[in-house]
Formats: C-alpha cells, sequence, structure tokens
C-alpha cells in the first residue's frame, strides 16, 4: 500500500541524506560544468539545489590542455578540459566566500598527480566551514598524468582511498568512479572496504571526434570525455550494478550522473539506487533544468500518491 501524500501545500519531502550530510533535495551540480558557482549565478537560483560540487581543484594552478578542448556530438558532448583550475590557494581566499553565500553543503572535486597530492588538498579543506565534503577524482579520462590512472586499478584505488580518508576527519569522503573498467563494481567495491563513504559515478567515457577535412582529431588533445544524454542508459546500468552489488548492503550513498537532462531521467537513477542526483552538460542547454528537475520529482512522487523521495530509491522491480 503506498504511503499518504503529504500536506499539499508543502509537497512531497525531497529530503536526503548523504553519508551524513543532510540535503534539501536530491539535486546538484556535476564537477567540471558548473565552475565555482557564480558563473551560474545569473541564470539560476542555486540556493533552491540540495547541495553544490565544484570543479576539480589542485594543490597548484592548471591551465589545462590546449584548444580546442570541447566539441558539440550527437546528443553529447565531448571535453578534453585538462582539470583547468585556479589551484587551492587562490580557491580558499577568493571562491570559498562565494561558496559561503549559497548557504548549500558543499562538495568539493579534488584531483591532482599523486596520491600527495589529493592528501594535502583535502587536508586544507578539512577546516573549511562550508566544505561538507571531497569527491575524489580518480576518474578524469583527458590528463596524462592522475585521474583515471587510479581509477582503473583496484589497487591504486585501494592506496589512494585510504590515504585521503586519514585526512577526512571532519568531511565525508565521495569516491568518483570511472566508467573506462570492465567491471564498476570491483571497482566500486575497492572504495568502499577502504573509506568511501559515497560514490558518484558515472565520470566520462574516452571518446573521439575526426574531422574528415583534416583528417585529424578535433580536440587538441586527441581524446576527450563523453557526457550528455547519449551515456545515460550505460550510466543508470551501472549505477543499479553499484547499487545492488556493493552500495545497497554497505549502506553507502550514490550520487547518480550521466546525462540527466529531465526529471524523468532522475527518476531513472533514483529507481535504479542512486540517492543524490549530479547534473551536468545539460546545464550548457538549460541551467534552470536543475529547478524543473527538482519539481519533476515532487510531482511524480504527488501523482502516484508518494510522500517522501525515500520511498523511491532503489525501488526498481527486478
Amino acid at each position: 500500500m503506498m504511503a499518504d501524500m503529504s500536506d499539499e501545500k508543502t509537497g512531497p519531502d525531497l529530503t536526503v541524506d548523504i553519508a551524513g550530510v543532510p540535503l534539501a533535495n536530491p539535486l546538484m551540480t556535476a564537477s567540471g560544468t558548473c565552475g565555482y558557482a557564480q558563473e551560474y549565478a545569473d541564470f539560476v537560483d542555486l540556493k533552491q539545489l540540495g547541495a553544490f560540487v565544484t570543479k576539480s581543484i589542485t594543490l597548484r594552478p592548471r591551465r589545462g590542455n590546449d584548444y580546442p578542448r570541447v566539441v558539440e556530438t550527437r546528443a553529447g558532448m565531448l571535453n578534453a578540459i585538462g582539470l583547468a583550475n585556479v589551484g587551492l590557494d587562490i580557491f580558499l581566499e577568493e571562491k570559498i566566500p562565494q561558496l559561503r553565500s549559497l548557504a548549500l553543503p558543499v562538495f568539493v572535486n579534488i584531483a591532482g598527480t599523486t596520491i600527495a597530492d589529493y592528501v594535502a588538498v583535502a587536508e586544507a579543506l578539512d577546516e573549511v566551514d562550508v566544505v561538507r565534503g571531497v569527491e575524489l577524482n580518480i576518474s578524469c579520462p583527458n590528463v596524462k598524468e592522475g585521474g583515471i590512472q587510479f581509477g582503473v586499478d583496484p589497487r591504486q584505488i585501494e592506496n589512494i582511498t585510504s590515504a585521503v580518508r586519514k585526512a577526512c576527519r571532519n568531511n565525508k569522503l565521495i569516491v568518483k568512479l570511472s566508467p573506462n573498467v570492465s567491471d564498476i563494481a570491483v571497482s566500486a567495491r575497492a572504495a568502499v572496504e577502504w573509506g568511501a563513504e559515497a560514490l558518484s559515478l558515472i565520470n566520462t567515457f574516452t571518446a573521439m571526434a575526426i574531422d574528415p577535412e583534416t583528417r585529424r582529431a578535433v580536440l587538441s588533445n586527441g581524446t576527450g570525455g563523453l557526457s550528455g544524454p547519449a551515456i545515460r542508459p550505460i550510466a543508470v546500468y551501472m549505477v543499479r550494478r553499484v547499487y545492488t552489488e556493493v552500495a545497497r548492503d554497505a549502506d553507502v550513498p550514490i550520487i547518480a550522473m550521466g546525462g540527466i537532462q529531465f526529471a524523468r531521467d532522475a527518476l531513472e537513477f533514483l529507481l535504479a539506487g542512486a540517492t543524490g542526483l549530479a547534473v551536468g552538460t545539460s546545464l550548457f542547454v538549460d541551467p534552470a533544468c536543475l529547478v524543473k528537475i527538482r519539481d519533476g520529482i515532487g510531482e511524480y512522487l504527488a501523482r502516484h500518491g508518494l510522500s517522501r523521495v525515500q520511498d523511491i530509491i532503489g525501488a526498481m522491480e527486478d
């Protein structure tokens, strides 16, 4: 029997919990597409989200890869940004005050070329009041050192997860998984066993675009990461696998991403087992889609007589 619907004025309860961090709703930005928050301030009220996830922050500033480093594809986008960012010191000095004004939980995506780099950034962020968690980026396919080299080897996942976990005394540790592996459940299991308190998946697929006229790769990097609606069915499948084989029994929440554009897309991920929902590529088309997706989830719950979003997390019928 379905639960009674919440009061019509307030609507269904959309609150979720990410490893002990309460969110007003499951929606958040996906790292790599959202900058440091102010980039979208003129287009959407970010305070209506559940959390904000920053772009990757590294110990020192990075200029990223050469241009061109973004190309649109059918039903998606290829990017080879290369983790361009202002670096830890400027992030703490200039960007944290901006993030603090959102009055939202902030998860900072962190990256590096060595385990020591990751640990140093995590330690520096551990005492920052607005930061509630770090998202360990071990799955970026667009850099030659660091990133994906850690995320495709279970032993490396163990090493880096356990090291960064020790640096997170206050912040929650979220490990972002790569889909560029033979079995993502193996990666998830290694991360959870060595300290991940939440998992985010999936990052982009390594892919390529070729210009027939020049017969050269369109991206200066040669390859890039494929994101957008084209990858969503694969992402849903991987979230379901990780949920049923690892996360559900370990009581580890999943933040799902990969082509979420409409409320229906988000609902698929929730039913597959996701607790949080990160939107990235679709922001380039419609920054307000975050709020539309949130409202669409509430409308679905009300239509089905459900009082809480928790009622549908992992509720897919096998």
